[in-house]
């Protein structure tokens, strides 16, 4: 299992996103232009002294990510509000990359068009969306949980 975020423009969110990886040893890609730096404060301050433990693959455009995907044969399944396929009916596999959008602007119909799926992680109809981090919290720990992946021994 892989996380990939499409451009993102909030250093907190992408810290925090990076963090959740280095803890369960899941890799993680930024496809770029992201909205800020990595010396960006924010983001350091977010990922704490995690971003160390994170196994990131920066990649300078979406066209060269698709293509180290579409080489590595990676389903690519992203994560959007407009989708009528809830993420807890869809079944993943270990190989799959997880895919979120900017927070700003989502994805560009050209990355909707390469997703092998599309998921929604329902919320209440009144309100738009939850935050990126939690949302990747939330289907990580999805996929992770069907595939049995993710289980480490825990140290007491």
């Amino acid at each position: 299992m892989q996380i990939a975020l499409f451009q993102p423009d909030i250093p907190q969110n992408t810290g925090t996103i990076l963090r959740l990886c280095a803890c369960l040893d899941v890799p993680a890609h930024i496809i770029e232009p992201a909205g800020f730096a990595t010396s960006d404060r924010r983001f350091r301050r977010a990922g704490m002294d995690y971003l160390d433990q994170v196994t990131l693959t920066r990649h300078d455009s979406w066209s060269k990510f698709e293509q180290w995907r579409k080489d590595a044969g990676y389903r690519l399944i992203l994560f959007t509000t407009s989708s009528a396929s809830c993420y807890l009916d869809y079944q993943y596999r270990t190989g799959d990359i997880l895919l979120f959008g900017r927070e700003t602007a989502g994805v560009t119909d050209e990355v909707v068009a390469a997703a092998d799926a599309r998921l929604v992680i329902p919320i209440k109809p009144s309100l738009r969306s939850l935050n990126v981090a939690m949302t990747a919290a939330m289907a990580l720990g999805e996929a992770l949980r069907q595939t049995g992946t993710g289980k480490q021994e825990i140290q007491r």
